[in-house]
């Protein structure tokens, strides 16, 4: 059975984002797939200060709840990002969390050590779920960018044809108005969990 991790980049509960998160998870538990969630704006994490220590230990020296994120991110062999747009890009509270995967970035890239599993491990797959107010063509360009690069951090090989990208939605719970975006967060989980 793979473990999904759902991660929530809102730092709002109960809007957009977490409903269709919400989709998302049914439908991997729907598919057989054991289901967690993190809330990062619920968590006590701190922003990377930069102090290279990961360059040579492989690990983070800020001790604060990224302890918990980083336990849930080696557990999980799918995870499911889903957040609001904030300014072309990811909410403080989920940019830090991608920040402090430098750790990881450190142990692939400078230390030339594999992301953290269990020998025998599924290969891992990382699926957005993105809601902005605006229509813009180039709305999620900066989210997907960064989120590039989150997945190449933790090992995780994006799937692109299973992200949810959801336009002109802003007030809060408006999304339950939008039929197909929520058949396709659900459709999104339970095709994450049976790759």
């Amino acid at each position: 059975m793979v473990l999904v991790l759902g991660i929530l980049g809102s730092p709002r509960r109960g809007g957009n984002s977490e409903i269709l998160l919400d989709r998302a998870l049914a439908g991997a538990a729907d598919a057989s797939a054991e289901i967690e969630r993190l809330h990062p704006a619920s968590l006590r994490i701190a922003g990377c200060t930069e102090c290279n220590d990961c360059y040579a230990l492989g690990e983070c020296s800020t001790a604060d709840d990224m302890d918990r994120v980083y336990a849930a991110l080696e557990r999980a062999d799918r995870i499911v990002v889903a957040s609001p747009i904030f300014f072309m890009s990811f909410p403080a509270q989920l940019k830090a969390v991608i920040d402090r995967t430098q750790k990881y970035w450190a142990l692939k890239y400078i230390l030339r050590e594999p992301f953290p599993r269990p020998a025998g491990s599924p290969p891992r797959y990382g699926a957005y779920i993105g809601v902005g107010a605006t229509k813009g063509k180039v709305l999620f360009d900066g989210a997907r960018l960064t989120l590039k690069y989150f997945f190449d951090a933790i090992a995780v090989e994006p799937r692109e044809e299973l992200y949810v990208l959801v336009r002109g939605i802003d007030e809060q719970g408006e999304i339950r108005e939008r039929e197909q975006a929520l058949e396709d967060a659900y459709r999104t989980g339970a095709a994450l969990a049976r790759l």
